[in-house]
């Protein structure tokens, strides 16, 4: 049963705590409210203020689960806070672990720092998060997906449009590198895991993924550099630094040019078509 009095207190409290700097917003030259104003939670939790208001006036429906999540999220909530969030409005809490995809408020920080910079936070199967402004300037928008397509691996093996932002010669590396990561996932998540899954999805669609698949290939890593062609403004070769979140198996990946370089000076070039096209 919903705690309406609890859940209200819970989020007012919540939202008073942070500051706009907190989340990646501006603070603007004539701020009072304390912490975060109702239509600012409203737009990080992707939904109307209206709404958000009413769950802290004590009114409205019982939150669904998707909405409890997006709300956590948006709130930058440590999964404690989260799941004492699902319980105030009468839902149990998801499942921790690997498979969770609350983004712990550490990473999110680190990520809402990050607007002048590709970036993305994606799960241990490849599936995109969040990016940064610069991030869907650089590979698009990867969080539209739905279904096994959230992960790039699967789409490597699906869509011949997934490997148009990547250098042709990069290609064969990454075919093994996909089927070889899928494998290590599948033995260490087990029969019936969502890597499991999608590895017996791939081996009845793509008969390149089998043809790799059956090499039985293990420890192939990323390339710390990676060769990119932009549709806009061409090659680029970009460092790929990697922080990973051990207790929830999400890596925050960072995109760089060498300062003075060629593709430096292309990521500048993309700054400003990725602001023109968010405007």
């Amino acid at each position: 049963m919903i705690d309406r009095t609890g859940l209200a207190e819970f989020l007012r409290n919540r939202r008073e705590a942070l500051q706009p700097e907190d989340v990646g917003l501006p603070r603007g030259p004539r701020r009072r409210t304390n912490g975060l104003r109702r239509e600012e939670v409203a737009m990080l939790c992707h939904m109307s203020a209206d709404y958000y208001s009413r769950l802290e006036r004590e009114r409205g429906p019982q939150p669904s689960q998707m909405m409890l999540a997006s709300i956590a999220q948006g709130l930058h909530m440590s999964l404690d806070e989260r799941d004492h969030l699902f319980r105030l409005a009468g839902h149990n809490p998801p499942a921790r672990g690997a498979s969770t995809e609350h983004i712990s408020p550490g990473l999110l920080r680190v990520l809402d720092r990050l607007n002048d910079t590709p970036a993305e936070i994606v799960t241990e199967l490849g599936e995109t998060l969040r990016q940064s402004p610069m991030g869907v300037a650089l590979t698009g928008d990867t969080t539209k997906y739905t279904g096994p397509a959230r992960s790039t691996g699967y789409r490597w093996f699906t869509d011949p449009a997934a490997r148009q932002i990547y250098a042709p010669e990069e290609h064969p590396f990454l075919t093994r590198m996909y089927a070889s990561g899928l494998r290590e996932l599948v033995t260490l998540r087990g029969p019936g895991s969502r890597a499991a899954d999608l590895a017996d999805l791939l081996l009845d669609c793509s008969e390149e993924f089998r043809r790799v698949w059956n090499d039985h290939e293990i420890g192939i890593r990323p390339h710390d550099v990676k060769h990119f062609n932009h549709p806009e403004v061409g090659a680029l070769e970009l460092t790929c630094q990697r922080l990973v979140d051990p207790g929830q198996a999400h890596s925050l990946l960072v995109y760089t040019a060498t300062p003075g370089s060629e593709s430096y000076e292309k990521l500048q070039v993309l700054s400003v078509i990725g602001a023109q096209t968010l405007r």
